[in-house]
């Protein structure tokens, strides 16, 4: 099911009627539509194994599909566009992967790739979202290998940031953070969604109800892949 059309904002991203299966041709999932605007703030619920990271891993176009099309600002991607769609539309997995090094290394890494050789590092910027984290510029020259499980997930959301998305997909990035981290995390989030000056998009995948609540204006419910508002907490 797809999300009404928003007249007033053009679709950042659009996937229609995505599907994917197994090699034994069992549906994994199949007909999930979805429209991203500017300034979108989707969270995605269900259960476990209702194929929430199958759909955002094809969003990203990480994964090959067998049904469907994805357009970027009205535009069918195909093979030769995705490394510059990629660059563009951001995915922080569950589990953050690092390179050897130092955390100013990671951060450096994402631009050193031809497609993002053209945006600038704002140094100042990530020591910003350092300080939102509590966490002193010295933690820039710390290693890769010293770093906990929610250190490294700060990091890959700073490397994220660092290329100036205009859309972020996260899976579950929150799941091996402590819950002061995580609210610091989804702070950074919302404050960097309303300063950029591209008014990007997110997709939340989120196990928490209440976390989908707080962080999003629209919930996009699986399996079904229905659309509603979100309805915010007191």
């Amino acid at each position: 099911m797809i999300n009404e059309p928003n007249n007033q904002k053009p679709a950042l991203l659009a996937a229609q009627q995505l599907g994917r299966q197994t090699e034994t041709g069992q549906w994994l999932i199949r007909n999930l539509s979805l429209t991203i605007h500017s300034g979108d703030r989707i969270a995605i619920v269900g259960p476990t194994g209702s194929g929430k990271s199958l759909f955002l891993r094809s969003l990203a176009i990480l994964d090959e599909i067998q049904e469907g099309e994805i357009h970027f600002h009205g535009k069918l991607i195909k093979d030769k566009q995705i490394p510059h769609f990629r660059s563009q539309v951001v995915y922080l997995q569950q589990r953050p992967v690092l390179i050897e090094g130092i955390v100013q290394a990671n951060l450096e890494f994402a631009l050193k790739f031809q497609t993002n050789q053209h945006k600038p590092q704002d140094t100042s910027a990530v020591l910003n979202l350092l300080n939102s984290f509590e966490r002193p510029e010295e933690f820039l020259h710390r290693h890769s290998s010293l770093l906990s499980g929610g250190e490294g997930q700060i990091v890959a959301l700073l490397r994220a940031l660092v290329l100036s998305p205009q859309v972020l997909l996260l899976d579950e990035p929150t799941s091996a953070l402590d819950q002061q981290t995580a609210k610091m995390f989804e702070s950074i989030i919302l404050t960097w969604m309303e300063t950029s000056e591209l008014n990007p998009a997110f997709v939340w995948i989120t196990h928490d109800q209440s976390q989908a609540q707080r962080i999003a204006s629209q919930i996009m419910t699986f399996p079904s892949g229905n659309i509603s508002e979100s309805q915010k907490t007191p």
